[in-house]
């Protein structure tokens, strides 16, 4: 576990007093549904005593990682020493990416990483495109029926239309749609399985039942049918390491199908659903944004993106990231930590530290827009997670999310019924409710 060599880490301070006419900037409360406790622990032992918190979970020492160099340390420099023993998703991706360790997990990451960064990345141009618009054109009908809709449903179905072209070459149809959702039933079910294995896998058997059944015809039809018309899909590019690669068994292509369904829309629905809340409570954002450029203009979509990251940093896709020190060490600020000890990262918590932030509770979309406005020191900012095991999907998830914003914003403003009064730490931190909404034109 951590100790210290020198006297205790002094306390973080206290936000700075808000002016009594400024709205309250947090959606929810920190008194949180689902994993709560957890991070209520994790903010507990983060103002008693600071970055480098040593805590119990269970039967092994545990020290919560929360001040930037620290983060960037375990993170980005010494991974090798910093490992993930197992994927809390594991019984839903298997052996797949984000599961694997060692040898394995550098030739999974080496043959997708290509995919999802340069040349890679214009493959994918095409099916986003397409997929926006769709939602678009579904969004125009909803306003003008008067249709109420679900706006986290609707960022899911987007999300999954996406990442489903990505892979197979073909558009989300509604019978897939549905088989789909045991995905997402599964991921949210995860915090509360049971810990035995066996057990929590017989818990959701049906809907693991289903996913396999789907990937199967997913990788059926992929076999059978060349490239589309933008290219291979993910999955053909799985199924030609096939060829050469024995280890990618038709298991293991399954596997990696389903990890990049889940990190593939999980995420961003997560994200563009915060955002479209948190713009609900902040409406001048919206138009500080719309008003920043032509719609297609680069400054248009620097202002997007800034929508995006500010949602990242309250929100981010990897709330915690749990490793595990395979040898003694010492971090920044003297820290020693020992072999074997458990080390839990937690960007939800470096992203609200007012010791790192300027009024980090504040939505405050400009401080990604403004020279000086954001921390510079590394660690601070991590949404993705850092370093070799950070998110493939980085700029596929940038991406996405900012074409779809450049195509909704300009036209619809959602009325919200009614909110989530929680947020729900599971695989991502989720609002804890429906988002019931009607679509108004924008002003």
């Amino acid at each position: 576990m951590a100790t210290h060599a020198r006297p205790g880490p002094l306390p973080i301070p206290s936000p700075a007093a808000r002016p009594a006419d400024e709205p309250d900037p947090a959606l929810v409360q920190d008194r949180q549904a689902g994993g709560g406790e957890l991070i209520d622990q994790f903010a507990e032992a983060r103002a008693r005593l600071g970055g480098v918190a040593a805590l119990r979970l269970g039967p092994r020492p545990t020290v919560l990682v929360t001040a930037p160099e620290a983060v960037q340390h375990v993170l980005a420099l010494r991974p090798d020493l910093y490992v993930k023993r197992s994927h809390r998703a594991r019984l839903l991706i298997g052996d797949g990416v984000l599961a694997a360790t060692g040898e394995a997990w550098q030739r999974q990451r080496r043959l997708l990483q290509a995919q999802f960064t340069g040349r890679g990345m214009l493959r994918h141009e095409q099916r986003i495109s397409e997929a926006a618009r769709t939602t678009a054109a579904r969004w125009a009908a909803y306003a003008r029926d008067g249709q109420a809709l679900d706006v986290g449903e609707e960022m899911r179905l987007f999300a999954l239309d996406t990442i489903w072209r990505s892979l197979t070459g073909h558009p989300l149809d509604p019978d897939t749609a549905r088989e789909l959702a045991a995905v997402q039933t599964v991921v949210a079910a995860l915090p509360s399985l049971p810990a035995d294995g066996v057990a929590a896998q017989g818990a959701v058997a049906a809907e693991l039942a289903r996913i396999d059944a789907l990937s199967s015809r997913a990788i059926a039809a992929a076999r059978s049918a060349g490239a589309g018309p933008h290219g291979p899909g993910l999955l053909h590019v799985l199924l030609e390491a096939a060829e050469t690669s024995p280890e990618y068994t038709d298991r293991l292509i399954r596997d990696e199908l389903v990890t990049l369904l889940v990190a593939g829309h999980e995420t961003t629905a997560t994200t563009l659903t915060w955002l479209h809340l948190l713009l609900d409570r902040h409406p001048h954002a919206r138009e500080r944004t719309l008003a920043a450029g032509p719609q297609g203009s680069p400054e248009r979509r620097r202002a997007v993106q800034a929508l995006v990251h500010e949602t990242l940093r309250l929100y981010p896709s990897a709330w915690i990231l749990p490793r595990h020190a395979t040898g003694d060490d010492v971090l920044a600020g003297g820290y020693a930590i020992e072999a074997g000890t458990d080390v839990i990262v937690c960007p939800y918590l470096t992203h609200r530290d007012p010791g790192t932030w300027e009024d980090p509770g504040r939505f405050d979309p400009d401080r990604f827009l403004t020279p000086g406005r954001r921390p510079t020191r590394p660690g601070s900012y991590a949404p993705f997670g850092l370093g070799p095991r950070a998110c493939l999907g980085l700029q596929f998830a940038l991406r996405e999310s900012t074409v779809l914003l450049e195509h909704l914003l300009p036209a619809h403003v959602p009325h919200f019924h009614s909110v989530p009064a929680k947020a729900s730490f599971g695989l991502t931190v989720r609002p804890a409710g429906p988002t019931p909404a009607t679509l108004c034109d924008s002003p």
